[in-house]
């Protein structure tokens, strides 16, 4: 769900008057575009029924054969969930609120994957968060040379969520670990190299009408020729060795006896973010490596989500920190790694939410 742009989540009133989806049948496409460019396309409720009512249109619709999905704008396809709003409800204790719009998304996240016709999503630029969650599962997913995939919840004191934690779950080696830890950013080479997506294509083809693109993408199969050399690839020696620990603290100290300075500076990153939510992302990944697929991966994160919302302070003071105020200083409860209760993330994760995901 989570954005991390600084001028995203609260009321865009400049896109006001124009449909924060568009949705229109090309030819043979259905052609879906997230319209809140200003806030890079930031999700909100009424964006995720407005894609969900679309995707249950086109399901059954003979003239519709192909669903594209992209971004409008140029800074990205989408920066995340309204993070702002999911404080507002935790702090107004409307945790019915909450449950309702994690459900709403994660249902959409679902159908996405199962989606009986080809969808193809293209991450242009920023895709982050919730972005993750519409494009990660979708049947062709593209990336670009503008291209910067994240999924930076434990910034905020959160947990990956949208499917992440599946995707992360089946990265290559210990990378999945590294990313849903650290929330650092891949590029169009490491997207490809991590499981979340499948190609690159150049921006400039964006422009073509999708009808046209997605026809170029059926006349190649589907190949966008080799990716460029990925930095996580490179990094794996360290990445591996370290994050295959048993605990946070023993990537870190791992991470401390490495010489690669990448090495040190993951460290210096794990040290400034809530030890709640490193503890509790690092199991919530390895447990989805044993599920048996990403409706179950999805059904963890919503009780684990919901966790965070309704036990967790965490959560409140990241957003405030990064998101509200800005000040780039949480306060977190508990403050230190070795601080956090054992069994910690065992009893997260068998935290039964109040009301099911799934009817």
């Amino acid at each position: 769900m989570v954005e991390m742009a600084d001028d995203v989540g609260g009321p865009d009133a400049a896109d006001a008057p124009e449909p924060t989806v568009l949705a229109r049948v090309e030819g043979r496409v259905g052609h879906l575009t997230l319209n809140r460019p200003r806030a890079i396309n930031a999700l909100d409720l009424g964006m995720i029924r407005q894609l969900t009512a679309a995707l249950g249109a086109w399901r059954d619709d003979p003239a519709v054969e192909t669903v594209l999905v992209d971004g409008a704008g140029d800074r990205g396809f989408c920066a995340g969930g309204d993070v702002r709003g999911l404080r507002e409800q935790i702090l107004a204790g409307r945790a019915d609120l909450t449950a309702g719009f994690f459900r709403a998304e994660y249902a959409l996240n679902a159908a996405i994957a199962e989606f009986p016709k080809p969808i193809v999503a293209i991450a242009d630029g920023v895709t982050m968060g919730g972005g993750i969650g519409l494009a990660g599962h979708a049947t062709v997913r593209l990336v670009t040379e503008r291209s910067r995939l994240a999924m930076p919840e434990t910034r905020i004191g959160f947990t990956p969520d949208v499917g992440g934690s599946w995707l992360l779950a089946h990265a290559p080696g210990r990378v999945g670990e590294y990313l849903a830890l650290t929330g650092d950013t891949m590029d169009a080479a490491d997207a490809v190299y991590a499981g979340f997506a499948d190609g690159v294509i150049a921006s400039a083809e964006l422009a073509a009408p999708s009808e046209r693109f997605v026809s170029s993408l059926r006349s190649s199969g589907g190949d966008r020729g080799e990716a460029p050399p990925s930095r996580l690839e490179a990094a794996r020696p360290w990445i591996d060795d370290a994050f295959v620990a048993g605990t946070v603290a023993e990537i870190v100290e791992r991470l401390r006896a490495r010489p690669e300075p990448e090495a040190a500076a993951a460290a210096d990153t794990l040290g400034e973010l809530s030890p709640t939510a490193l503890t509790v992302a690092l199991a919530a990944v390895r447990a989805a490596r044993e599920l048996p697929d990403l409706r179950a991966a999805l059904a963890q994160e919503y009780g684990l989500v919901l966790w965070f919302a309704q036990t967790q302070p965490d959560l409140v003071e990241g957003i405030r920190a990064q998101v509200v105020d800005k000040d780039r200083r949480p306060r977190w409860q508990p403050a230190s790694l070795a601080a956090v209760e054992p069994g910690l993330a065992a009893r997260a994760l068998a935290w039964v939410p109040p009301v099911p995901l799934w009817d």
